[in-house]
């Protein structure tokens, strides 16, 4: 759009926070406070150092950092030169890196000196990467960026060229190739999704946001409407349940996000109970499913601050939420189970496999519209097709809506397990396990059976100090479920394979039973 009416882009809104806040704290990392007047002026010097390397629309720019205040300036840069951003996991592989590098088509690295060796490795091997900048000195891996915006002189801040349909943030996700997918996300898409953030997530008036999973991913959300509120934004390199609890108690932090094993290291090894949480607000989880029993567990430890979303990296996170309000362990226990509503701005629908509305109570794929789906995936015409096929986003995410439009999510259709010819959801199994009071956390796969076809295998690890007995286990699921649910063989283990961005693996519990490509999905 064109004119009076076209949309705004990231750039004015950060550029908006950036220069109306003053002398107020932005970032605090590693006891370093930065203040938005301090982070105006580097990102104006960054600006300055990208546009003499020729970094321009349509340029590529990629990170690999812990969360820092410099990397989020960084990406913010980018944005504001009309480029696009990828962030690469601090935790991926070096293939995964070096397959993004290459299919991105990264111009520029940026990365932090502790990343320095696999830069400098990337740079060398990536065919495009053209230069390594540094968020400090190292032994050679790139130019210092910190030193040469010390240099550079500082540069009036400006919403850029960029308009509200140009790509900004191509942001990786698993792939079923075994490479990760490149999800097109536009200035637009993320636009919306800090204005449906602002409406539906119960963001605090004057936020000060935790983010101690990767601002790569989904903690990146809690950020931007964090800086538009002149709030501050607290960064933790990794997730510690002590430092955590530590960082709550003494910032007075109100507003955070958490996937739930973070939740549930923290009830079981940080014990908040003990701790000072009042000044918690709002603390938002989602990105895998939260046992309800364990939910329960962390409202009476912690208190009634929880707010579920629900989305995907193709919905810019945007989806569902479960408000505050909506989360009663006593008066409707069964509700903690349910991912909401739609959030502000989406358009949430469960179809069935000919792409028609299935009625409430039966099971179809979650189906999002709204501003913020993705245009699709980079570079793989025929899996947007399938994604976005009859103009909706298809999720994977298999649900059901009951009589007051909550959606409970009974799990991903590609784990869905076929036994004697039964369907079973594993996450069904997974709430029974969860409720168990030994049971820290809980998986469900199918596994090669000669006489079921497949056959349901449970993946548990112990809570501090706690004993597992299978038959235990297995007679609790018999009793809640029945016998077609009931696991054939139950695994206890010390810990569960979790993803970079901290969901259970399933994919790795399943390959040491299935040959590649021999399971289909289903």
């Amino acid at each position: 759009m064109t004119g009076a009416r076209q949309g705004v882009s990231l750039g004015d809104l950060l550029v908006g926070a950036f220069t109306r806040y003053g002398d107020r704290t932005a970032f605090v990392a590693d006891g370093t406070r930065m203040s938005y007047r301090q982070a105006a002026d580097l990102l104006g010097r960054m600006l300055s150092v990208l546009t003499a390397r020729g970094v321009g629309p349509g340029s590529a720019v990629g990170a690999l950092s812990p969360n820092c205040a410099e990397v989020f300036l960084a990406q913010t840069a980018t944005w504001l030169v009309g480029g696009r951003y990828s962030g690469l996991h601090p935790l991926g592989s070096a293939d995964d890196h070096l397959f993004i590098c290459d299919d991105a088509e990264f111009a520029v690295l940026v990365a932090h000196p502790a990343y320095a060796a696999r830069a400098a490795e990337l740079a060398a091997r990536a065919g495009t990467v053209k230069e390594v900048l540094t968020l400090g000195p190292t032994d050679g891996a790139g130019e210092d960026l910190l030193t040469l915006c010390d240099r550079a002189g500082p540069a009036r801040l400006d919403p850029g060229p960029a308009g509200e349909d140009d790509l900004c943030w191509l942001q990786y996700t698993g792939g079923t190739t075994g490479h990760p997918k490149g999800v097109e996300l536009s200035h637009g898409a993320i636009v919306q999704t800090v204005f449906s953030t602002l409406a539906s997530w119960e963001v605090p008036a004057r936020p000060r946001y935790l983010a101690a999973s990767p601002i790569t991913h989904a903690a990146l959300v809690g950020v931007l409407p964090t800086l538009l509120l002149g709030g501050e934004v607290h960064l933790h390199a990794s997730f510690d349940p002590f430092k955590w609890l530590d960082t709550v108690e003494r910032e007075h932090i109100n507003f955070t996000l958490a996937v739930p094993t973070m939740i549930y290291a923290l009830l079981d090894h940080g014990r908040p109970e003990n701790r000072d949480t009042s000044s918690l607000d709002t603390v938002i989880y989602g990105a895998a499913p939260m046992a309800p029993a364990r939910l329960a567990e962390a409202h009476e430890a912690i208190g009634p601050v929880f707010t579920q979303v629900y989305g995907q990296t193709e919905s810019a996170a945007l989806g569902t939420s479960l408000r505050k309000d909506e989360h009663d362990p006593t008066a409707a226990p069964g509700r903690l189970a349910s991912c909401g509503r739609p959030v502000a701005g989406t358009r949430v629908e469960i179809l069935d496999d000919d792409g028609e509305p299935v009625g409430d109570g039966a099971v179809g794929e979650i189906c999002i519209q709204g501003r913020s789906v993705m245009d699709g995936y980079w570079k793989l015409p025929e899996e947007t097709a399938a994604a976005l096929a009859g103009g909706w986003l298809h999720t994977g995410d298999m649900a059901v809506r009951d009589g007051e439009g909550f959606l409970f999510i009974v799990d991903r259709k590609k784990d869905l397990i076929i036994s004697g010819g039964f369907n079973i959801y594993p996450r069904e199994i997974e709430d029974v396990l969860s409720a168990h009071p030994d049971v820290a956390e809980a998986a469900v796969i199918g596994v090669p059976d000669a006489t079921w076809g497949e056959a349901v295998k449970a993946v548990v690890s112990a809570r501090p100090g706690a004993e597992i007995d299978p038959a235990d286990l297995m007679a609790l699921v018999r009793q809640r479920k029945g016998p077609h649910h009931t696991p054939k063989s139950v695994d206890v283990v010390d810990r569960l394979p979790t993803t970079g961005v901290g969901k259970i693996d399933k994919k790795a519990l399943r390959a040491a039973y299935w040959n590649d490509g021999d399971r289909q999905v289903h």
